[in-house]
């Protein structure tokens, strides 16, 4: 019944990370039920501590580790199956072993859960002013592990189940992981008013408590920036399958698509996707650059458009360009680089070599990079899955006269083929817009294509695998949010190092009662 327990409790995380995208952006679902995906969410954690609990007598710990392996295994590889796709479809890896790639990943990050759940069945007390304390803790010290060791994997984070419900006022505050951990304590609460015997005064107090946390955040101060003036932008989608995308047939089309589209931008922003010109400089026909770079010389419209840049002997870049009449070539290279498709880990080059996966070993760029000026604005570029990394856009707010007052994300989904990463990605970017309370433009190749507002609220988007052009205003903002302030200067080291103090507290209230 344990087992049981805690794999309905991982499949019903993975069911809120693919349920909210859709609900919040595509209408696939009933509107007006953008709060369903935080309860899902939570049902599945009040499973997983009502399974841990239920872990008594000798054995407990082997059982507390089954069933969180479970949970995380149903979960991760429930949210993340679509990198199948990727090492089947588009790497050509055979299928068996990229499905065994997705469960090992899964598994593997699955071993952070397994060992903060033994944690707690160790050191819990039954009782829920100290328990509850300390599974949010270990929680959060999961999902700070994931987001941040051996280059960090956070997709599926639990706080993403809850950017349309009342948990998503606490995300200004203590952002996607703040929110899980809160998300943690109302479980154990939920868990305690749940347990069979439980007194009625009590379960009243619990869920009362549990209300408090659910409905207060709310009435929290909402706005911590204003008005900087707005853009008129135009986001280009050219839905390039990826087994075309380098395809030398196909490319004369691609390239003449995409400069067309660009060229016919009449607003002040034209942004196109993530290595929109698949070429390095050394690959391109003769005149190709000066024909993109010529009508951004002069008038008021402004490029950013992604391109590698670089060439095979002195190392290449995933980059962004941009180009604006009188200023030079704005560059931005990507930081934060995806393991396999954009670096080699050490000892993997036999795996890698088994895919077919062009231009797959980037250097890195810097981590704080000057924004892009636009007519006033400052337009921060951040390249595919770089808008996970909440901590990392942070950084550039630390010095509050050069913040961004726009976020530009550059992506290419398309390894993805139609699967629901696409709108996944699109709610991990409306929670970037809660925690730093700036708009977010989204130029893909395959989808999601949209225009955020600083409130999380898709303002303009276009369907997802269709080409086309989206031509909207977004507003810029100025101002910090207390996340992007403590975060900017900090990172997330108040975050562990809360978390890593509450569960030493845990550990040892734990001591003293063995004594």
């Amino acid at each position: 019944m344990t087992l049981l327990l805690a794999w309905l409790g991982g499949a019903l995380q993975a069911l809120a990370s693919a349920y909210a995208p859709a609900d919040a952006w595509t209408g696939w679902h009933a509107p007006g039920l953008g709060w369903l995906p935080g309860v899902l969410e939570l049902l599945g954690l009040v499973l997983l501590v009502s399974a841990l609990q239920a872990c008594t007598g000798p054995g407990r710990l082997k059982k507390a580790s089954a069933a969180a392996f479970g949970f995380g295994l149903c979960w991760l590889a429930g949210s993340t199956w679509w990198l199948y796709i990727s090492m089947h479809r588009y790497g050509g890896l055979p299928a068996w072993m990229a499905a065994l790639a997705v469960l090992a990943l899964a598994a593997v990050l699955s071993l952070y859960l397994v060992l903060a759940s033994m944690a707690y069945v160790r050191w819990r007390s039954g009782r829920l002013r100290s328990d509850a304390p300390l599974f949010a803790a270990l929680w959060l010290l999961v999902e700070l592990a994931r987001a941040r060791w051996f280059t960090g994997f956070p997709w599926a984070a639990a706080g993403y189940a809850h950017v349309d419900g009342p948990l998503a006022a606490w995300a200004p505050w203590v952002g996607v992981y703040g929110m899980g951990a809160v998300a943690a304590l109302l479980a154990v609460a939920l868990a305690a008013a749940l347990q069979q015997g439980a007194a009625w005064r009590r379960r009243l107090g619990v869920l009362a408590a549990v209300a408090l946390l659910w409905l207060v955040p709310p009435w929290l101060p909402a706005q911590y920036t204003r008005s900087a003036g707005s853009l008129a932008v135009t986001l280009i989608q050219g839905n390039v399958p990826q087994d075309e995308k380098f395809d030398e047939t196909r490319l004369p089309a691609v390239l003449h698509w995409h400069l067309q589209a660009l060229h016919q931008a009449r607003g002040d922003l034209v942004v196109a996707a993530e290595t929109a010109i698949p070429l390095l400089p050394v690959q391109m026909p003769p005149g190709l650059w000066d024909a993109l770079a010529r009508p951004f010389a002069q008038g008021t419209t402004h490029a950013l458009f992604g391109v590698p840049l670089g060439d095979f002997d002195t190392g290449y870049t995933n980059s962004a360009v941009g180009l604006g009449p009188g200023q030079p070539v704005y560059r931005y290279d990507k930081h934060h680089l995806v393991p396999f498709g954009e670096f080699i880990p050490p000892g993997f080059h036999w795996f890698v070599e088994m895919m077919n996966i062009p231009l797959g070993d980037f250097n890195r760029g810097p981590l704080v990079a000057p924004s892009m000026p636009v007519l006033g604005q400052r337009v921060a570029p951040n390249i595919c899955y770089e808008d996970l990394f909440g901590e990392e856009l942070a950084a550039r707010f630390a010095d509050q006269s050069q913040a961004p007052t726009v976020l530009a994300n550059l992506s290419n989904i398309g390894w993805f083929g139609n699967s629901v990463a696409v709108a996944q990605h699109l709610q991990i970017s409306r929670l970037r817009t809660l925690e730093l309370q700036r708009p977010m433009l989204r130029a893909t190749n395959t989808g999601a294509t949209a225009v955020i507002d600083h409130r999380g609220v898709v303002l303009a988007a276009l369907a997802p695998y269709t080409q086309g052009v989206l031509e909207a205003r977004v507003e810029g903002r100025s101002g910090t949010t207390p996340y992007a302030w403590w975060v900017g200067h900090w990172g997330l080291w108040p975050a562990w190092g809360l978390a890593g103090l509450v569960v030493l507290l845990g550990a040892g209230r734990a001591w003293r009662r063995r004594r």
